[in-house]
């Protein structure tokens, strides 16, 4: 199989380039910064093809000949509304459009979306992909965007939806892992908010397994079935990083922070970083998404249409996390 990635030097593109190339699979990366590509794909045989979503003849050369196509790339963090929808379904759709051009044999358009694109939920109610998505911040709302841009062009598509994705690499969940030095950490959400996780290998896995024939033209959620409350999760990862620090176990010290502080906080950060124009993942937007009651869903239906199951569960998968962090000196 020829297979074109885009976000392929990224936490989630990288690890699928490797599983790609581990099972003999022929590769070609979109690469904006060829140094960096060198240094996180290392000497793997993949063919580099540097440019962006926004270079028209770097898509040309990725698109043409591929048997299937994955889209990782895009932002979790922007300065306004405007850029996430720009990149995340602006570019997106320049991508499905280059695809329909140049790759008349295209088998599968893999889109990486979020479950964030579908919204939370409720205790006990994971998602399936049946229900209505309701996104609540605009990263949301711009990976919806970009699930319709593909559902509407004329390429087949499938589409994955990962909850909170960790693992070796990670940098969003290394900010949870590091209050570990520090004994105690901040109790933003409710302690009984339920989480959905995958680890980073499974989901590569859960990509390339969405190239079955019986998945096109599906949306499928991507996760461990295990369900953890944020407390749960929480005293696992620290537990986990106090271990890989060489500290003795210890449970943490959890800080409740008020709603109506977490949302004057991230009002505050999101404004301070609006003002110096950089991109922050922290804003008011983000507050509705901290505070929901679950963010859960169920990964059936990809069992059921590829025979895709989750191998590595909080259990295993948060502490060789903490390891990796720590032998990496990133703890």
């Amino acid at each position: 199989m020829k297979a074109f990635v885009t976000g392929a030097t990224g936490f989630v593109g990288s690890h699928l380039v490797e599983a790609l190339v581990k099972d003999g699979h022929e590769v070609a990366c979109l690469v904006r910064n060829p140094a960096k590509a060198s240094r996180v794909l290392g000497k793997r045989p993949v063919r580099m093809i540097a440019g962006s979503l926004f270079t028209p003849s770097a898509l040309d050369q990725g698109c043409g000949g591929a048997d299937v196509i994955v889209h990782v790339a895009g932002l979790i963090a922007a300065r306004s509304r405007q850029e996430f929808h720009a990149v995340n379904a602006g570019a997106t759709a320049r991508l499905v459009e280059t695809a329909h051009r140049v790759a008349p044999g295209l088998r599968r358009f893999i889109y990486v979306s979020s479950l964030s694109a579908a919204g939370p939920t409720s205790r006990g109610r994971p998602l399936d992909e049946t229900q209505p998505p309701r996104p609540v911040s605009e990263y949301g709302r711009s990976k919806l965007a970009g699930e319709d841009v593909v559902r509407s062009g004329a390429v087949p598509w499938t589409i994955v939806r990962p909850p909170t994705v960790y693992g070796p690499g990670d940098r969003e969940t290394l900010r949870a892992f590091r209050f570990a030095r520090f004994g105690a950490m901040p109790q933003y959400a409710d302690p009984g908010q339920e989480l959905s996780f995958i680890h980073v290998e499974d989901l590569a896995r859960a990509i390339i397994s969405a190239a079955a024939p019986a998945c096109e033209g599906r949306i499928y959620f991507a996760c461990h079935p295990e369900v953890a409350t944020w407390r749960e999760a929480m005293t696992a990862i620290f537990s986990a990083a106090r271990a890989a620090l060489g500290k003795p176990p210890a449970p943490p010290r959890f800080i409740p922070v008020p709603a109506a502080l977490t949302v004057s906080i991230l009002w505050f950060l999101g404004t301070a970083a609006r003002v110096a124009g950089k991109a922050t993942l922290l804003s008011r937007d983000k507050a509705a998404e901290l505070l929901a009651e679950a963010w859960t869903c169920t990964p059936a239906a990809l069992t059921r249409d590829a025979g895709w199951r989750a191998a590595i569960d909080l259990h295993a998968g948060l502490p060789a996390t903490a390891q990796w962090y720590a032998h990496h000196g990133w703890l």
